[in-house]
This record gives structure tokens, C-alpha cells and sequence, in this order.
């Protein structure tokens, strides 16, 4: 396992499409953190003091640029009438929120994740004793 964990952060603006009304530009904070090396952090700002996290597969995203991807509360595909858009649809028990943002730009956030930890390589970053400790915090013996 390696130890010299990093954080890369970026700030975005994705459109939050809105039935009947024009879209609502929402800053979001793109995380990557290489001590969860296989996943992507999207924080969307929900008001003036408030986020919303949404934890997803680095693999999602990347496939989202491309095609469809996802079947769970995070979908990822690109624009059907503009290949420089890509669809995020987030969903939960409290409802769905679509949003649309530059392809480029997540591509780009993508990339830097893939200068830190290339795609094959996360097992490298993470440690199974420490995966354990944190899923059974309790003395067994």
C-alpha cells in the first residue's frame, strides 16, 4: 500500500435542468482522493451553508463521457443533441436532479485523477487491514 495519499479538488458549474423554466447554474466541488482510490466525490452546493455529496465509481464517469453508464442512484451519459454536453442524473427516496455539464471539463478532472492513480493501479493505495478496521471496529478476540 502506498502512503503519500493526495486530494485533488476542482470547481465546476453544472446546469440543473428544470422542467418549464430555464436551467439553474450549481457549483459543485469534484474530489478525488487516492485513499479511496476507485471513487469520485461530487459535492453540489444546496444553498448558502449546505452541500450534497454524491460518491461515485471513477469507472462511471469515465465511461459516462462516452456512453451510457450507471443503473443506480448516480447515471452518467453523454447529450443526446450536443457531444460536448454530458447528462448527470442523481437520484434518492427524496427524488431525482438532472444536470448538465461540459464534457470537457470532466474529462479534464479525469485525467488529473488518472496523473495520481493510473487506471489498474488502485489496489497500490489501498489496504485491506485498514478497509477491515474500519468495517468491524470491534475486538473479535
Amino acid at each position: 500500500m502506498r502512503n503519500d495519499h493526495m486530494t485533488l479538488r476542482s470547481m465546476a458549474v453544472l446546469d440543473l435542468l428544470v422542467p418549464d423554466a430555464p436551467s439553474v447554474p450549481v457549483e459543485v466541488e469534484l474530489r478525488y482522493d487516492t485513499r479511496d482510490p476507485y471513487a469520485v466525490t461530487a459535492a453540489f452546493r444546496s444553498g448558502p451553508s449546505g452541500w450534497v455529496e454524491w460518491c461515485f465509481a471513477r469507472d462511471l464517469l469515465a465511461d459516462g463521457l462516452i456512453a451510457e453508464a450507471g443503473s443506480g442512484d448516480v447515471r452518467i451519459r453523454p447529450a443526446v443533441d450536443d457531444i460536448e454536453l454530458v447528462v448527470l442524473v442523481v437520484s434518492s427516496p427524496a427524488g431525482l436532479a438532472m444536470f448538465e455539464a461540459a464534457a470537457q471539463e470532466l474529462a479534464d478532472f479525469l485525467d488529473r485523477t488518472y496523473d495520481l492513480v493510473l487506471p489498474g493501479t488502485e489496489a497500490q493505495w489501498v489496504s485491506v487491514d485498514d478497509a477491515l478496521t474500519t468495517l468491524m471496529p470491534y475486538d473479535l478476540s
